[in-house]
């Protein structure tokens, strides 16, 4: 049974690498990721090299083998069905649910998760819009409407409908409702980033001012333009 800390790793391990396109993560990025010091790390890659979970490479980074990237999407399937589950029962809203989840995704077991999985009618993603990973351990669901892209990406008078967020921290989740900007919104780009570095989207609130780092973090799907 891995450990905590391994599973934490894996874990990481993964999102930075599928982040950057398959690139390995260097020490510096799993260090400031998981608060701990870069000897720390590389420590801890020595055993996960010598468990065969990872493959690491001085200056070069780190990359998971096929069994690490199935541990790394097991914790991953158990983290995002919890955070739906506490969305979904316990009225959670999202910016709650990912540090419970984290506390929560270690001590659940396969067949609870599973459990879940049914109850909640088998769904395809989480409260962020990060894909569930499927029961085998080895597979993500394919993105439905095609790969979404970032919304600061979107020409002016696009329509989109918002898929995915990939910053989930709380503060950055508030901000997002409070703009009225919830996972399926759709919307249009009323403007895209002037010399300020902002953008403006129209939603069903109203007229939103975004900085473009801030709509970097919003994937969306483009939708078509509606009949005239």
């Amino acid at each position: 049974m891995p450990s905590l800390t391994v599973e934490n790793y894996v874990k990481t391990i993964y999102q930075i690498t599928s982040s950057q396109g398959g690139r390995p993560a260097t020490t510096g990025q799993l260090a400031t990721a998981l608060g701990v010091s870069p000897g720390t790390v590389t420590s801890m890659l020595k055993t996960l090299d010598v468990a065969r979970l990872a493959t690491h490479r001085p200056y070069e980074g780190v990359s998971l083998s096929r069994a690490g990237r199935v541990l790394a999407l097991r914790v991953l399937r158990r983290h995002r069905l919890l955070e739906l589950f506490l969305m979904r029962v316990l009225d959670m809203t999202w910016d709650e649910v990912h540090d419970e989840a984290e506390h929560m995704e270690h001590a659940v077991s396969d067949l609870l998760v599973d459990r879940i999985d049914a109850w909640l009618g088998h769904p395809e993603v989480d409260p962020h819009g990060d894909p569930i990973p499927r029961a085998d351990g080895e597979s993500l669901p394919a993105p439905a409407g095609g790969p979404p892209r970032p919304l600061a990406d979107c020409d002016t008078g696009a329509t989109f409908r918002l898929a995915r967020v990939i910053d989930q921290s709380a503060e950055f989740l508030r901000y997002l409702t409070d703009a009225g900007l919830a996972i399926g919104t759709v919307g249009e780009v009323e403007h895209q980033a002037d010399g300020g570095g902002l953008m403006r989207i129209r939603v069903a609130r109203g007229s939103v001012a975004l900085a473009r780092d801030a709509a970097a973090k919003l994937f969306v799907v483009e939708e078509p333009a509606s009949a005239p």
